[in-house]
């Protein structure tokens, strides 16, 4: 187990060593290969899950078929705690983007740190909060923004998490197809590759094999809002 990726999770916030040890003893690991499902939408669910390593993408599908992107997740970073507040099926399906490393913890364990330790109940709360405040960005991005400008946001913010510096600019491994990164900004696969088309001509970014390299943080952030 990584100790350091796993005290990124917000479950972690605000516990001493000792108490996160054994929280992280409470934990089960599990490994998923590319393209696995972890769990369905409407399955039921009893774990929180947090990502030690790779990414996982969650995702919903409409009555007829389309899929839209809800987040993707990388390392320190959790998911599955809905159905502890709400118990009931999952609100979304749950897929390896990469091959990846999983630590989960049982709802019934948790309960008892819930009871027994406030700083994780408060943190929970806070990823729950952060998580409205996403989707209320979301939506008011999908009504007050145009495509080109959720796919600039949508990049910053992959960039944020998983951009590596480099001396040619800030290299993005987000690990999607085209598809995957049309679903993340609710758009059409076609106009969303005119967007980075047209930002690859203005010199904003260069793009490569499931990633980009960010040229201009600047202008894309510009563009962004």
């Amino acid at each position: 187990m990584d100790n350091d990726v796993l005290r990124q999770a917000p479950l972690f916030s605000g516990l001493d060593d000792e108490a996160a040890e054994s929280l992280g003893s409470s934990m089960s690991s599990s490994q998923l290969r590319r393209g696995d499902v972890l769990f369905h939408e409407g399955d039921s669910g009893d774990r929180l899950y947090v990502v030690t390593d790779g990414k996982v993408k969650l995702g919903r599908t409409s009555a007829d078929g389309r899929e839209n992107l809800l987040a993707i997740l990388g390392p320190g970073q959790m998911f599955g705690e809905l159905s502890l507040f709400d118990p009931g099926p999952r609100s979304a399906t749950a897929t390896a983007v990469t091959d990846c490393d999983l630590q989960s913890l049982s709802h019934d364990d948790l309960n008892t740190w819930l009871t027994n330790h406030s700083n994780v109940a408060r943190a929970l709360l806070h990823q729950l909060a952060a998580r409205l405040r996403r989707t209320n960005d979301v939506v008011a991005d999908l009504v007050f923004s145009d495509v080109p400008g959720r796919v600039a946001k949508a990049l910053i913010d992959l960039s944020t998490r998983f951009g590596r510096k480099a001396d040619d600019g800030i290299h993005v491994h987000h690990d999607l197809t085209q598809e995957e990164l049309a679903q993340l900004v609710g758009a059409s696969r076609e106009t969303v590759n005119k967007a980075l088309a047209d930002f690859a001509m203005r010199g904003w970014l260069r793009l490569e094999p499931r990633s980009v390299v960010i040229l201009d943080p600047e202008r894309l952030a510009r563009r962004a809002r």
